[in-house]
């Protein structure tokens, strides 16, 4: 069963294979959406500072009944944090809001602040400063692991070179006809497990001819095709929903694609209608090269 399987970390540390996103999700809402998750079998939670809703995600880890090391929390740095003094301070707020002693893994959001996404300035230095923070957390056991999301190789590759720890996740925007192998090859190339946030390109994929044909040829949902296809990629998919019943049937997924039907969904290319999420710069045709938020 998926939801029991994990992926191992370059630092040793063990990671689900599958998590609950909760991208969007009001913080007053997210608690019972959790709750659920876990009930259902949900060991990994992804949140971020920049979805305003850490304050319930913790409250219910908190309230699961759960053994907190059988949990595994992300967040993620806000992406205008560029310094180490306040990512220092919105680490220890992380901790604080989400009530918990550690934070099993924390991420860089965005390489670039998100008004500035992808719009040619790298932020080495910034970056770099915040990194020392997230490091210097690392070392005092408040974070089990750090990582980085929507990394492009550069990105990467400033942190490798000046830091002193290297980053063991890439936290990436990826699903069918929207898949940076060069990215995720690059990645892996350096340690890095990669993480698909958005595997049912925000709903959209739920409208794809192609999928609905395939879909219906293994006799399981769209979602469900969407998230196998990550995983049989080596991904670590981060689907999000707030129906409990979607939520079980994302973990449904005890089925193989062929390599005949993987090689054709590697293969599609198609111009996503993200719909409302399009407004987002991640999900933005313009500045699309590979992105994240999940």
């Amino acid at each position: 069963m998926i939801l029991e399987e994990t992926f191992t970390l370059a630092n040793g540390v063990a990671i689900p294979k599958l998590g609950l996103g909760t991208w969007r999700i009001d913080d007053d809402a997210v608690g019972q959406v959790v709750r659920n998750a876990i009930g259902i079998g949900y060991r990994h939670i992804d949140t971020a500072q920049a979805y305003g809703n850490e304050r319930g995600v913790g409250e219910a880890v908190r309230a699961s009944g759960v053994a907190r090391d059988a949990l595994f929390v992300t967040t993620k740095l806000a992406a205008e944090c560029k310094s180490f003094v306040e990512a220092r301070e919105r680490i220890d707020g992380s901790l604080k809001t989400l009530g918990l002693d550690h934070i099993d893994l924390m991420l860089i959001h965005s390489p670039q602040p998100w008004a500035e996404f992808r719009e040619g300035e790298h932020f080495f230095e910034g970056n770099l400063e915040a990194w020392r923070a997230l490091e210097d957390a690392h070392q005092a056991g408040k974070l089990r692991a750090i990582g980085v999301s929507n990394f492009e190789a550069a990105d990467i590759d400033n942190l490798i070179e000046h830091g002193s720890i290297a980053p063991v996740v890439n936290q990436i925007l990826a699903h069918v006809g929207n898949t940076p192998f060069d990215l995720i090859d690059y990645s892996r190339s350096k340690g890095i497990l990669v993480e698909a946030y958005s595997p049912v390109a925000h709903g959209a994929a739920l409208k794809n001819g192609m999928l609905i044909a395939l879909a219906d040829k293994y006799g399981v949902g769209i979602a469900q095709l969407c998230i196998r296809y990550c995983l049989q990629l080596g991904l670590l998919p981060l689907p999000k929903s707030s129906s409990a019943e979607h939520i079980r049937e994302n973990a449904a997924i005890d089925f193989a694609i062929s390599d005949e039907d993987m090689a054709a969904l590697r293969e599609a290319h198609d111009r996503t209608d993200y719909g409302d999420a399009g407004a987002f710069p991640v999900f933005c045709k313009k500045r699309q090269v590979v992105g994240a938020d999940n």
